[in-house]
């Protein structure tokens, strides 16, 4: 429904932790008009250039509080709003180079009334800066 809200524009950035640079992010928002408990969304699928990251690298960070993706099935206490831009990142040793980059998001949510997965994706190209 709101698929073309999922990927915030401006948000690619890389992740610097001291001298080193240990992954990417971006802001991303649900394609639903709802919010929904952390535990409804089963999947956030981020492709950059082709390359689709690991489940297990991916780390979604919802108003302050941080959840590796692979526990977000446990994650019982705290919800992700409609219109609330969360950040996914992604660990990848050196992140991504300056320029423009394929991104694409797709989310699979778990909605109540539905019988089969609800969700979205996205695509664009964005650009990381210096």
């Amino acid at each position: 429904m709101f698929d073309k809200y999922i990927i915030v524009e401006d948000t690619l950035r890389n992740v610097v932790d001291g001298d080193d640079v240990t992954g990417f992010e971006l802001g991303v928002r649900l394609p639903y008009y709802r919010g929904l408990g952390l535990s409804m969304v089963e999947d956030v699928q981020v492709t950059i250039d082709g390359e689709t990251a690991p489940a297990a690298s991916v780390s979604l960070t919802v108003h302050g509080n941080t959840y590796q993706l692979t526990d977000l099935p446990g994650v019982f206490d705290d919800r992700w709003e409609m219109g609330e831009v969360a950040t996914v990142s992604v660990a990848k040793g050196g992140g991504l180079t300056a320029g423009d980059h394929a991104v694409a998001v797709s989310e699979r949510l778990r909605i109540s009334y539905m019988p089969v997965p609800g969700g979205g994706a996205d695509q664009k190209v964005l650009t990381l800066r210096d």
